[in-house]
């Protein structure tokens, strides 16, 4: 078996590294990214059938080693991924494929046999490590790293978490590629779904995307997403935000999970997401990247099947002598032996319901099943030993013969068994600190409800409503669905014993209404539901990948697709150059903020550069050149001082000089400014209450900025403001507008589109009909800019026939321009090769 210690991530990352040795699983077809659309179009033609490929840390395979020798496999009834396949239903249009690790070791000689026997049986492919890899990549970074950090514990101390570990990145990143190669032999890419599942696998999809560029992928976190403060503190922040990026679709069971990441993306990418008719979604160069917002469900068949089992009845049969028969009344707990399960917080409450209700002493049995620990470590042995130690207490305070008030079963239980218990339990407990779903829960509803073989074993009527109560914390995933669940913070102890006090005492009526509410969700949002969801989103989402020019920069994990309009493309210096040369009436329009100078810039006035290459342009005869901003015009007047051929628009092109020895020029005639009387009180306070945000006033408008306030608040703030600034403009001859972190408040009808009709104008009154124009913007505003100047190529209006037009916008996004290119650093760069030209020409 190959291993290789790989102290250079970015050769591992590429790909430069040997792989074990695997089978050759059938590759169905393979299609290169570098061939055109219309060639995938027709491949898919071809294909009758799509097909799923589940990709998860785990196979849904449980193995046994036999005593002639080999291997017997047979499926984990209890996988997920195995209850996801079965809430598809028999669709014949969707195959499924496997793709994951197996839970026993393989030696290196059985492996080839193991996996055809897995692909032939199971429609398994089953992935390999070398010796000691996968030990540091799953008891190492994802469970000393991820999994305490995405629950929100910091490693302060190094006991504590753990302390980020290179060479622990390094096995995660290796582990990875392993899945990509193994998926790359099954794969159809122009045909097959990806979906990858958990933390375990994030920068899967970076891999995938390298090769693959049209891919469809999905990606779904089972745990919670920290939010941003916890989150920086990931020493590969970054690394792991762009690879979960390089998904088509990515999932999260509550909206909080959601918004922590759409966070980070924002805070450490500079991303911001839109709604669109319900959907959330970042355009990240160029890819629609989706978010989905929806909690996995329960496999409703099996568990109905489970209570049709006879095993289940004799179980709940002699739990009802143990207890009920005994004028008991059972609590349940079901949780795993793990730090953030919050099993010592729940005896605690206990402790406190009996010291503060004497009355329930004897009366009441709180069952915790504490399932094993997936984790290894001190903080595994020290919850144990908590655990035990308080159960001790508690039943030597409060125990007597024949009565226990907590009973703790520490064994594996079997499904049944289980089920059970959820079927006798008067009231179920979950008081996790931090959890990322949690479907005891719903498992719990749904043994409640029972059937009619439970209901007489139960002693209840056919008739007879069902009743469950539910006592959950308010940090797990499952709360938001509950509605009906009395949600409680489990560090306040007193709070869950009250809590429990409130479960026992309430009400028949008002326990039957409960669950009745909850039946209905559960049963209609199972597993199914979420698997189909989720599949019809990341088809809608893929839908447009054959219409895209797509292509991969960036090196190791910094990798992304940029994805295009056939229409829409960089804007090359070779292209323009040469039909700047070939032209000689030349229209240049250039916004400021943002194109000419950078938005993050301290100092917003033009260098000496800037100011040379716009003279040097402004000299050559051939051109007329306008710098089109929302400053005011006493700045421009400033600024541009030096430059006396130039043509300025100030305000948004409110006002307008075409030269500088020339007056201003209004635009769009205004009578009344009276508005701002209104506006500024209105802005001032927004201003007090966000930290870092500014107004600017000018002669016709006001901006309240907030390029220096906390993204997330500034933006919050901003659409407040919109909101109110509407309502108290809403009979002024004004319009308001959100721009590059601001908020305007001008005249109706100012728009950039003014001033290239007036520029075009102009010179088709001169006798000088265009024939290059050029278009530079970086925002929303000058988007009006692109659409005068699309529609007057179309009409053949103003612009001569074919003339060389170039509207270019800042930065791979949808715009009405078509062209784009990256940067002001570009920007500079293509402006200075054309003053280049023209310098040579004068």
């Amino acid at each position: 078996m190959v291993s290789k210690s790989y102290s250079n991530l970015l050769n591992l990352v590429s790909g430069e590294h040997p792989s074990p040795s695997f089978i050759q699983t059938p590759r169905i077809m393979t299609v290169s990214d570098d061939e055109s659309v219309s060639s995938s179009s027709s491949s898919s033609s071809s294909i009758q059938h799509d097909r799923l490929i589940i990709v998860a840390n785990q196979l849904p395979i449980r193995g046994h080693r036999k005593a002639s020798g080999g291997w017997s496999f047979s499926l984990d009834e209890n996988s997920l991924l195995l209850q996801l396949k079965d809430g598809l239903g028999d669709d014949d249009e969707m195959d499924v494929i496997y793709v994951g690790g197996l839970k026993e070791e393989i030696h290196p000689n059985e492996q080839d046999e193991v996996s055809q026997t897995l692909l032939e049986s199971f429609k398994c492919v089953p992935t390999f490590f070398p010796p000691g890899l996968y030990t540091r990549f799953y008891h190492g970074f994802c469970k000393q790293h991820l999994w305490p950090l995405f629950h929100y514990m910091l490693p302060l101390t190094p006991d504590l978490g753990g302390r980020f570990n290179r060479s622990l990145w390094q096995a995660y990143v290796s582990v990875n590629k392993i899945f990509a190669d193994r998926i790359m032999e099954v794969i159809n890419p122009e045909q097959d779904f990806v979906w990858i599942h958990d933390y375990h696998l994030m920068v899967l999809p970076t891999f995938l995307r390298k090769r693959f560029n049209r891919v469809k992928l999905g990606f779904f976190l089972h745990s919670p997403f920290p939010s941003s403060e916890i989150y920086n503190t990931l020493p590969i922040r970054e690394e792991l935000l762009r690879a979960l990026l390089n998904s088509d679709l990515i999932g999260f069971h509550t909206f909080d999970y959601a918004r922590h990441f759409l966070s980070c993306c924002s805070r450490m990418l500079g991303l911001s997401y839109e709604s669109k008719r319900g959907y959330i979604s970042l355009e990240y160069y160029g890819r629609t990247v989706s978010i989905k917002i929806l909690p996995v469900g329960i496999h409703m068949k099996r568990l109905e099947s489970v209570l049709n089992q006879p095993e289940t009845e004799s179980k709940v049969s002699k739990l009802i002598k143990q207890f009920q028969d005994q004028g008991k009344r059972m609590l349940l707990g079901v949780d795993d032996m793990d730090i953030f399960k919050g099993i010592s917080l729940k005896l605690l409450a206990m402790e406190q319901l009996l010291i503060q209700h004497p009355e329930w002493q004897g009366k009441i049995v709180l069952v915790q099943i504490a399932n094993p620990a997936r984790g290894t470590g001190n903080d595994v042995k020290e919850v144990k030993a908590e655990t035990y130690s308080t159960v001790k207490r508690i039943n030597e305070t409060f125990g007597k013969p024949g009565y226990e008030p907590v009973i703790l079963i520490d064994e594996p239980l079997k499904f049944y068994e289980r089920v059970a218990y959820y079927v006798v339990a008067e009231c179920c407990l979950v008081t996790a600190v931090r959890d990322g779903m949690n479907l005891m829960p719903y498992e719990y509803i749904i043994s409640r409800q029972g059937n009619g073989k439970l209901d007489k074993v139960l002693g209840f009527e056919p008739s007879m409503l069902k009743k469950s109560m539910l006592v959950v914390s308010e940090f797990i995933g499952c709360s938001p669905s509950l509605s009906g669940a009395i949600r409680v913070n489990p560090w306040n102890i007193d709070s869950v014993a009250d809590a429990m006090d409130c479960a026992l005492e309430l009400s028949e009526p008002e326990k039957q209404m409960r669950h009745e509410k909850h039946y209905r969700y559960v049963s209609t949002h199972d597993v199914g539901y979420w698997a189909r969801s989720f599949l019809q989103d990341l088809e809608r989402t893929c839908k447009d990948h054959v219409t895209k020019r797509c292509w991969g920069i960036g090196f190791g994990l910094s990798f992304r697709v940029v994805a295009l309009d056939p229409n829409f493309r960089k804007l090359l210096m070779e292209h323009i150059v040469s039909a700047y040369k070939g032209t000689t009436t030349r229209a240049i329009l250039l916004d400021y903020d943002g194109t000419l100078m950078p938005q993050s810039s301290i100092d917003k006035s033009p260098s000496s550069k800037t100011i040379e290459m716009i003279n040097t342009l402004c000299r050559d005869k051939n051109n007329m050149v306008f710098v089109v901003s929302a400053r005011s015009q006493n700045t421009l007047e400033e600024w541009f001082a030096s430059c006396e051929k130039l043509g300025l628009a100030a305000e948004h092109g409110c006002f307008l000089r075409l030269k500088r020895d020339e007056e201003w020029e209004t635009c769009v005639h205004v009578e009344d400014s009276g508005w701002k009387q209104n506006v500024h009180p209105v802005m001032t306070l927004y201003t007090e209450t966000t930290d870092g945000s500014t107004i600017e006033m000018k002669d016709r408008s006001m901006v309240w900025c907030y390029e220096d306030a906390d993204p997330d608040f500034g933006s919050c703030q901003a659409k407040e403001l919109l909101d109110h600034l509407e309502s108290v403009l809403a009979n002024e001859p004004v319009t308001v507008k959100r721009g590059q972190s601001s908020v305007e408040v001008k005249p109706q009808g100012v728009s950039k589109g003014l001033v290239a009709k007036r520029l075009l104008a102009t010179l088709q009154e001169r006798g000088m009909t265009p024939d290059f124009v050029l278009c530079i913007g970086d925002d929303r505003s000058d988007e009006d800019m692109f659409e005068v100047i699309t529609s007057s190529v179309a009409s053949g209006k103003c612009i001569a026939p074919n003339a060389e037009v170039f509207a270019c916008t800042v930065g791979n996004k949808p715009s009405k321009a078509t062209y784009y290119l990256d940067d002001t650093v570009e920007i500079a760069r293509l402006m200075q090769g054309l003053a280049s030209v023209s310098e040579q020409s004068v």
